[in-house]
């Protein structure tokens, strides 16, 4: 399911947060938002979810207006893993993957041999089934991350978000955990910080700096030296991946060359 971001702006206190930014993250397709913290990807992701509402623009999913449909109709369009959570630690794992059935229930239901099933093949899935009755306190990092995606696939939505999903992840986790995502074929927005990571699991890339769209497009077409050296004041070159061949990214920081300027203007398409 298609999702579309149209001029959307967010102003807190006088300050404009978001300004004017517009993106279409394309159906069953990795769309990756990046950019230096503070640059507003994570607060993008929550107008998708409807944690905050923009000031200004429009979401939508498929035909629907994100801000005129109900919680619960968002619950079943979108699940959403973010960087912070709420959840009482103290719950099983089981409990937790259960709680991403709420949308399909009324208050009053229980659960359901089938969602129980739904549970169990969420867990199998991003292999933790192995965990069900273990306190989500007691696992580490990775496996946390891994039981919220779970939680996400137990909703059964066409759209998944992703605030910073590798944080706080050893390498290993986190390109178990991207080549998870990229395997369920789901319509995925992803906030990263990893360039490489952007690079190689993303089908498009919108970049932003200080709450603004600097490029939107491939990462072929967005990450050039120029744009790199603008936004994340560091030096960068693309070279062949020496294990996978694709492009990777190498960086170095910008003061270790005192004769190359850095570019003042972002939106520059100029390579070196």
């Amino acid at each position: 399911m298609r999702v579309r971001i149209d001029g959307v702006s967010v102003v807190i206190d006088d300050t404009t947060i978001l300004g004017g930014v517009d993106l279409v993250a394309e159906a069953s397709a990795i769309t990756g938002v990046i950019g230096p913290n503070g640059s507003g990807k994570s607060t993008l992701l929550r107008c998708v979810y409807r944690a905050l509402k923009p000031t200004t623009g429009a979401v939508h999913i498929g035909q629907d207006d994100v801000w005129r449909s109900s919680a619960r109709q968002a619950g079943l369009r979108t699940a959403v893993v973010a960087q912070d959570h709420d959840l009482d630690n103290d719950y099983s794992v089981h409990e937790i993957v259960t709680m991403g059935r709420n949308p399909h229930k009324g208050v009053l239901d229980r659960e359901t041999t089938a969602d129980r099933a739904i549970v169990d093949r969420a867990l199998e899935r991003v292999r933790m089934d192995w965990a069900a009755h273990r306190v989500f306190a007691t696992l580490s990092g990775g496996e946390r991350q891994r039981v919220l995606v779970a939680r996400a696939l137990t909703q059964e939505t066409p759209v998944l978000l992703l605030d910073e999903p590798t944080n706080h992840l050893d390498i290993g986790a986190q390109l178990e955990l991207l080549d998870l995502v990229r395997e369920l074929g789901l319509t995925t927005i992803a906030a990263l910080h990893d360039l490489n990571h952007a690079t190689a699991y993303c089908d498009r890339l919108l970049l932003l700096h200080a709450g603004r769209a600097v490029a939107e497009g491939t990462p072929a077409e967005v990450l050039d030296a120029d744009r790199v050296a603008a936004v994340f004041g560091v030096r960068s070159a693309v070279v062949p991946h020496p294990l996978t061949g694709r492009p990777h990214f190498v960086t170095a920081s910008i003061t270790g060359s005192a004769e190359e300027e850095v570019p003042s203007d972002p939106t520059s398409t100029g390579r070196r």
